[in-house]
């Protein structure tokens, strides 16, 4: 997504609106994907968790710059929808993600306060 991103900004037309809005999606595209690389490296649930959350947001703000690029550059406006249907689609994968870490790190809360003596 990230690499797609930056290969389909290089053929968008230079103005002032398109490198703002080029400059930030490059950035948070990247920064999803080595974001989501740092949250496979976490130390701990509660850090996998904290990492995926920064994930959503850049996930978010690449959607956000997309939009805004669609509206400056109608005749990309294709290329950038299966860009934003592509992470969308990240997005709610991170989202479930996030969701299913915590119910777990909940449902080990819960064992070892009923068993204090457990190692689980």
């Amino acid at each position: 997504m990230a690499v797609k991103t930056g290969k389909l900004s290089m053929g968008l037309p230079f103005n002032s609106a398109n490198k703002v809005y080029i400059d930030q999606v490059i950035r948070s595209s990247a920064s999803s994907a080595a974001n989501y690389r740092s949250a496979c490296r976490a130390k701990s649930k509660p850090d996998f968790v904290n990492k995926l959350k920064i994930v959503e947001e850049e996930l978010d703000e690449t959607l956000f710059f997309y939009e805004m690029l669609a509206e400056f550059n109608p005749d990309s406006k294709k290329e950038l929808r299966e860009l934003y249907v592509e992470v969308n689609e990240l997005l709610s994968i991170i989202v479930t993600s996030i969701n299913t870490a915590i119910s777990n790190i909940l449902k080990e809360s819960a064992k070892k306060i009923r068993n204090p003596k457990s190692k689980i």
